[in-house]
């Protein structure tokens, strides 16, 4: 039996990039296409199969411990950056300025996906929701390039908005306009933190 199913939601791919150096800066380097691979994006500095850890995994494991890399793409959501920037008071954000891999219209609630829902292309590229990405002050300095005194603003107003990490499934090619197809997790939501079935509430 199928563990996720086919959805009839799709998101069109309308930016790519690659952030090449982070101690340089974050701002991302927008490009039109790139080549997926199991490693996620040649010359991209979040990409490798493995990690250290940081911030975000500190309760799991001591930073900078080599563990699986499930951070390969930022990806973002285009309708959720236009929310970011009106709680900002600023006209846009580019997914440049938070170091985006690939940004996505017409998929809903994007943020909050699934994770292990399926990002699929056309040709079978297949992009892993890891999770939730949580806003930091980073794009802050990218930001503040562009539009003095309004970085400090983004991690707040980027809750809940600010995207998810995901990971390569299977290889292929990424270009601006494609269409990625949603599958989710064919699973109820888990419950554990609910009394079980019988107990007493």
């Amino acid at each position: 039996m199928p563990a996720l199913m086919p959805t009839d939601f799709s998101g069109k791919v309308t930016w790519l990039g690659r952030v090449a150096n982070r101690a340089t800066t974050l701002e991302a380097e927008p490009l039109q296409e790139v080549t997926v691979g199991f490693a996620g994006v040649m010359g991209e500095e979040h990409g490798g199969l493995t990690r250290p850890s940081c911030s975000r995994v500190l309760l799991q494991h001591p930073r900078d411990t080599v563990i699986r890399n499930v951070r390969q793409f930022s990806i973002v959501s285009t309708e959720e950056l236009a929310l970011i920037a009106a709680s900002m008071g600023l006209e846009r954000i580019e997914p440049a300025w938070v170091g985006a891999s690939i940004a996505v219209e017409g998929l809903p609630d994007f943020t909050h996906l699934p994770p292990s829902s399926r990002l699929q292309g056309a040709d079978g590229v297949t992009l892993v929701v890891d999770m939730e990405n949580r806003p930091c002050q980073l794009p802050a300095k990218v930001i503040d390039g562009v539009h003095p005194g309004f970085g400090k603003a983004f991690k707040s107003a980027a809750k809940g908005r600010r995207g998810v990490t995901a990971w390569v499934e299977r290889e292929g090619r990424l270009v601006v306009g494609d269409r990625l197809r949603l599958h989710i997790p064919d699973q109820r939501a888990w419950q554990g933190a609910l009394p079980l079935f019988g107990e007493a509430g």
